[in-house]
């Protein structure tokens, strides 16, 4: 599923009186609200869905595939998600 199909989801779950429109712009406040979020506190819950948690990845040593050299990969921040209970029995 890609933005455009979450938004027709969205629209079609919130019924006829919903515009595209306005189904795009609540998916992108909860997109927004969820990246400020993680930025202000490291992890955003969502209560039988699950949780985003921002993920500190150490520096190491990896190899360029093409030439099997060694390189310095930095250290980085990333976004990992744990699903809930909920979405668990869900799928």
């Amino acid at each position: 599923m890609n933005k455009a199909e979450l938004i027709a989801g969205v629209q079609k779950n919130l019924g006829a009186e919903c515009s595209k429109a306005h189904a795009e712009r609540a998916v992108n406040a909860f997109l927004m609200a969820v990246e400020e979020g993680l930025k202000k506190d490291g992890e955003v819950q969502v209560v039988g869905f699950g949780t985003f948690v921002v993920k500190h990845r150490k520096a190491r040593m990896g190899r360029n595939p093409q030439t099997r050299e060694p390189i310095q990969i930095k250290a980085s921040r990333t976004v990992g998600f744990r699903p809930g209970t909920g979405l668990r029995a869900s799928i």
